[in-house]
């Protein structure tokens, strides 16, 4: 199996239309990526039918939407794959 960064890389390259080339581990998806709201819920999606877990990206937007939470620490693509993995873990 491809490991969590590529599949989280492509995946983010297909359901958000952003050169994969463009895609590092130390980039936020918003601010870097230039990736909306709605294309995360989209990307949230498209990792739970690839991987099978459900990634909570809609409760990280409302977080930072609400000001509780920092962006930075949810959106950097690192701590994207991070996170799956956990939730990966935590399934078996």
């Amino acid at each position: 199996m491809p490991a969590t960064f590529d599949v989280v890389a492509n995946a983010i390259a297909t359901t958000c239309r952003v050169p994969r080339e463009a895609i590092v581990p130390e980039c936020n998806m918003v601010s870097d990526l230039g990736i909306d709201s709605l294309d995360l819920l989209d990307l949230g999606l498209a990792l739970e039918d690839m991987l099978g877990v459900r990634v909570p990206l809609d409760t990280w937007l409302r977080a930072v939407h609400m000001r509780t939470e920092a962006a930075a620490q949810h959106f950097i693509v690192k701590e994207l794959c991070d996170h799956v993995d956990a939730l990966r873990m935590a399934a078996r």
